[in-house]
């Protein structure tokens, strides 16, 4: 069984590398994957994260982050950062998304996360995001983080990154629930506002 869902993981692996293989045929050199979490929630930061994959080294089991346990994203997130050419992740608080609007902070912490790579990649791929200001070329892809294995790396690295932040608010500021929902607009976090303002 454990052989047959290896077997599983590598096609898809394959299917998943569709993108970097066009941009590979098209001449360009250097691709990056780009991805973010915390667009939805009421509280904290939006994350964008850029990774460059290491072909040589392949890390099964990459999908869109929301698909996977969070143990699974953890155990992923340490591969791709040991195994990575290069990754970068950057936040923007809720300070600044408040002053330029949710989708400008998420392009603006995405550009971030592409300028501090130690590599320049030529080619971004980028989950539906057509993000301008850049000098790279950028491919949007809708649902990228499924179809796209440098996206679906930077979807973990965002998301796991900006999890572990709101399990840090939890501590920080007890009462909210931020460990449970990771400042999303739960139920429980509507209640915790009433309560706690």
């Amino acid at each position: 069984m454990k052989a047959d869902r290896m077997h599983k993981e590598q096609e898809r692996y394959q299917q998943m590398l569709a993108y970097e293989q066009q941009g590979l045929q098209q001449g360009f050199i250097c691709l990056a994957g780009i991805d973010e979490a915390g667009r939805g929630p009421l509280a904290g930061p939006v994350a964008a994260a850029a990774c460059v994959l290491d072909p040589r080294r392949p890390i099964y089991g990459l999908n869109d982050s929301k698909k996977l346990t969070p143990a699974s994203r953890k155990r992923l997130y340490q591969q791709i950062i040991q195994q990575s050419i290069a990754w970068n992740i950057s936040m923007i608080g809720p300070d600044i998304i408040d002053r330029i609007n949710i989708l400008q902070a998420t392009c603006e912490a995405m550009r971030q996360a592409v300028s501090g790579l130690s590599v320049k990649p030529d080619l971004l791929l980028i989950d539906a995001i057509r993000l301008e200001g850049v000098e790279q070329e950028v491919w949007p892809i809708i649902r990228g983080d499924a179809l796209s294995v440098s996206i679906a790396a930077a979807s973990i690295l965002a998301k796991v990154s900006r999890d572990q932040l709101m399990d840090e608010y939890d501590q920080i500021y007890p009462g909210y629930g931020f460990a449970q929902h990771k400042g999303y607009g739960t139920p429980a976090h509507y209640d915790a506002l009433i309560k706690l303002g």
